[in-house]
């Protein structure tokens, strides 16, 4: 179902949080974005999923440190009929989860336009996580983790594989471009004030970043898996798992 951002304005008043970003989830159809989102949201896997039509909304807030931040996210479809009407949720986004299925190379092939489109009309700063889904399915592999990584690493993004059946990983890609998003805020680069930013105050901020305090992070908990590119996570990243994918 397509929605507007003023649609879910109201949402945002329902509970406290320091940061509100708004997250696109974008890539081919059948990657498994939506099993993908609902393992995120929802800690549970979406079984007998259906294609998404048009866009589709959720939300999870999350704490990072001492932070309170709430993810605004936006599911697109992946069909190239639903393009013209899915581009136009890219506007303002802070961050985009790359959605590639390992088992089928075609999906990877298209992940340069996905990643032009994005570029082109969502926040300047937009940090960007190249999420190869499916990981569970080793047996049917089409694309190897090294000649993903590479192809991050040379589009200046990050990298992570994950299962949207297991978990394993699910929670690593949001958590990776929420923490790189703070930290752009916490240096200057990114003012949650400048329109387009893609990053809101919420009313437990009290505008304290802009305070000679600075933003306390924390540890994130949990070992290191591989698939990672530009960020060390050995602080950040859940444990892995492995098993069967949607």
């Amino acid at each position: 179902m397509a929605l507007d951002d003023s649609d879910v304005e109201g949402t945002e008043l329902l509970e406290t949080y320091d940061f509100l970003l708004k997250f696109i989830i974008i890539g081919e159809a059948g990657t498994g974005k939506s099993c993908l989102l609902h393992q995120f949201t929802q800690n549970g896997f979406k079984a007998h999923a259906q294609h998404t039509i048009g866009v589709e909304f959720s939300s999870r807030t999350i704490k990072v440190g001492e932070k309170r931040i709430k993810l605004q996210l936006w599911d697109t479809a992946g069909q190239e009929r639903f393009r013209s009407v899915t581009r136009s949720y890219y506007r303002g986004a802070a961050g985009a989860i790359l959605v590639y299925d390992i088992t089928d190379r075609s999906s990877f092939v298209n992940l340069s336009r996905w990643l032009a489109d994005a570029k082109a009309l969502a926040s300047p700063h937009l940090v960007t996580v190249l999420v190869g889904n499916k990981s569970d399915r080793e047996d049917d592999r089409e694309v190897e983790w090294s000649e993903a990584s590479r192809w991050a690493h040379e589009n200046d993004i990050h990298f992570i594989e994950t299962s949207s059946l297991t978990g394993d990983n699910v929670e690593s890609p949001f958590l990776l471009a929420v923490r790189a998003i703070l930290l752009s805020i916490e240096s200057g680069i990114l003012d949650p004030e400048k329109a387009g930013s893609g990053v809101s105050y919420g009313d437990r901020a009290l505008r304290r970043v802009n305070s000679s305090s600075r933003l306390s992070f924390g540890s994130l908990s949990g070992g290191r898996r591989r698939g990672t590119v530009r960020l060390k996570l050995k602080d950040i990243l859940p444990g892995s798992g492995r098993g069967k994918c949607c």
